[in-house]
């Protein structure tokens, strides 16, 4: 899941009430049908910062909560109100997301050079949504990587 970190980095997750932010924003149709239909409670989050200096994994998260409307899209005060979007039949969704942990940044570049993460969707040319599946293979040889630089 990516954010930017002006709007809520890992630290800002980590410092809310019981580490956990709502996901509020999200207004593509792929990404929110993700969310949707494919993310459970306990899943877990590669939390990852985008449009920033050093974009990269900056930690690890959970998912804490099913889905429900995102309030954002009817406030017009909001840069994601979307006037189309009716209260009855809400478009857009958010969920709850609990920050575990910071870890060291792991920049896109590293990701990019990584073998054992080819194919990752979020490291495919052109790949711009906010929320991307994560094959468990991929999961498993990041988690990998986490616990050598741990017990180093």
């Amino acid at each position: 899941m990516k954010s930017e970190p002006d709007e809520c980095a890992i630290d800002d997750a980590l410092a809310a009430p019981d580490a956990t932010v709502a996901w509020t924003g999200v207004r593509n149709y792929q990404a929110r049908n993700y969310m949707r239909d494919d993310m459970q409670v306990g899943d877990g989050v590669l939390f990852y910062h985008s449009s920033c200096p050093e974009p990269g994994i900056a930690g690890i998260a959970r998912i804490a909560s099913g889905t429900r409307p995102d309030p954002t899209q009817f406030d017009p005060a909001s840069p994601y109100h979307d006037p189309k979007s009716p209260p009855e039949q809400p478009r857009w969704l958010l969920l709850d997301v609990q920050a575990v942990r910071k870890i060291a940044l792991i920049p896109l570049a590293d990701l990019r050079a990584d073998p054992a993460l080819e194919g990752m969707l979020l490291l495919k040319k052109g790949s711009r949504l906010s929320i991307t599946p994560v094959d468990a293979v991929h999961w498993q040889a990041i988690m990998k990587r986490l616990d050598s630089v741990t017990n180093a």
